[in-house]
């Protein structure tokens, strides 16, 4: 509520106060003969006053349980926050281990074929000694380019 925002709760609490005092107030005076008359407006003003500081107690009650869950919440959010940041450690260095595992094992297979590739001379032999006619290598071509055999004749 706005008006809580600029007032202090002090004055909320006198409110309340003094609209019960002058309700007591209102019971004695009517006693003395020459506060009579004052009677029933007194009385009248200090339910009002005692109405209003009942209300803004109960405005205060929920304001301060608000704030309450607000608080709660805020520690809920940074455990979270927490929390996510470990995570996040966590699948940033399995993701780190990956790449590594993959370059490791892309670069054992490249080994791999270059060791074989050198060492077995009669694959080289038969390439060479071997000729490929032109009309596989324009199929195996086109089918890379993804276009019918017709079109490379």
């Amino acid at each position: 509520m706005w008006l809580m925002d600029f007032l202090p709760n002090w004055i909320f609490h006198t409110v309340l106060i003094v609209g019960v005092l002058g309700l007591i107030s209102s019971f004695v005076l009517n006693f003395i003969p020459s506060f009579r008359l004052y009677h029933l407006p007194i009385q009248v003003f200090s339910v009002l006053l005692i109405a209003v500081g009942v209300w803004f107690q109960g405005a205060m009650s929920n304001q301060a349980e608000w704030e309450a869950k607000v608080a709660e919440m805020q520690v809920k959010v940074a455990e979270a926050e927490a929390k996510s940041q470990e995570e996040n450690v966590k699948i940033i260095t399995k993701t780190v281990k990956k790449l590594e595992l993959v370059r490791t094992k892309g670069q054992d297979i490249i080994n791999y074929v270059d060791r074989e590739v050198v060492k077995d001379r009669e694959v080289v032999k038969f390439v060479e000694n071997c000729p490929i006619p032109q009309i596989i290598i324009n199929a195996h071509n086109a089918a890379a380019l993804n276009q019918p055999i017709e079109a490379n004749k």
